[in-house]
C-alpha cells in the first residue's frame, strides 16, 4: 500500500544507494537542499506532507533509476540496490527479495577530448574510435546514449568536475532542459537551454559566475539532452 512513510523511506534509500544524504540527493536533482529534510515531512500542526511528483521525477532522473526501480523501493524490495532487507525494515509480512539495478555499458569520453573531433557524426551520435566504456545503471536507455565527463565549474553545484553525464541525441529538447552542445569550432559544453528560435540559441549556466551565451543556430553543430548524471 502506498503510504507517506514508505514514500519518504524510499527517498532515503535511494539517497543511501548513491552514497548521498537526502540533502545531497536534492541538490543533485537541482532542488533546494532542504526539500527532503526530516522537518519538511510534516507540517507544524502534525499533518503529513508528501513530496511532489515533480521532485520525485527529478530524483529518479538524476540517479538514473527507473520508475519501476523506485516503486520497488517504495514496496520495500530493497534497502539499497544490492542488499535485501528484512520484513521488519520493509513492513512486509515476508522477507523481501534482493533488488539489483540493471547495468549497461555506455561509451564515455571527456568533454575536452570530444571537442577534438572524430567522436561524433554531424547529428551528435557517437562515432569513430577511442571511446572508453563505463558501466552505469539505466538499462532502459536507447542504444545511442553515451557519457561525457564534465570539465569546468559552470554547472556547479549540479555537476562537478569529473562527474559523468548521460546524453541522448534522440531525446527531444525543450526549454529549461539540461543539454550538451557542440559548436562548429569544436567547443563542447554542458548548459541549460534558455531559449531557442529559428535563428539563435541561448544557453545558461547554473553557476552565477558565468554569463549566458548566445549562438547563431548555424554555429551549433549539434545539441543533445542530458538524461541524468552519475556522480
Amino acid at each position: 500500500m502506498l503510504s507517506h512513510e514508505r514514500i519518504w523511506r524510499a527517498i532515503d534509500r535511494l539517497a543511501e544507494a548513491h552514497d548521498l544524504t537526502p540533502s545531497g540527493l536534492a541538490k543533485r536533482a537541482g532542488l533546494d537542499s532542504t526539500t527532503f529534510n526530516k522537518s519538511k515531512r510534516f507540517a507544524s500542526d502534525g499533518r503529513a506532507r508528501w513530496p511532489s511528483t515533480e521532485s520525485l521525477s527529478k530524483i529518479i532522473e538524476a540517479t538514473g533509476a527507473s520508475l519501476r526501480e523506485f516503486t520497488n523501493l517504495v514496496d520495500g524490495a530493497g534497502g539499497n540496490y544490492t542488499q535485501s532487507i528484512t520484513s521488519a525494515d520493509a513492513g512486509l509480512a515476508e522477507p523481501s527479495r534482493p533488488y539489483h539495478m540493471a547495468l549497461r555499458d555506455v561509451p564515455v569520453v571527456g568533454m575536452a577530448q570530444a571537442g577534438g573531433g572524430g567522436f561524433f557524426d554531424d547529428a551528435g551520435f557517437p562515432a569513430g574510435q577511442g571511446w572508453d566504456q563505463v558501466q552505469l545503471p539505466g538499462a532502459d536507455a536507447d542504444n545511442n546514449t553515451y557519457a561525457l565527463e564534465i570539465t569546468g565549474d559552470s554547472m556547479l553545484p549540479l555537476y562537478r568536475e569529473g562527474d559523468v553525464v548521460i546524453v541522448s541525441p534522440t531525446a527531444s529538447v525543450r526549454k529549461d532542459d539540461r543539454v550538451v552542445a557542440k559548436t562548429i569550432d569544436g567547443e563542447v559544453m554542458a548548459k541549460i537551454l534558455k531559449r531557442k528560435t529559428a535563428t539563435s540559441i541561448e544557453l545558461s549556466s547554473i553557476n552565477s559566475d558565468y554569463e549566458d551565451r548566445s549562438f547563431a543556430i548555424t554555429d551549433i553543430e549539434w545539441m543533445a539532452r542530458i538524461l541524468w548524471a552519475s556522480q
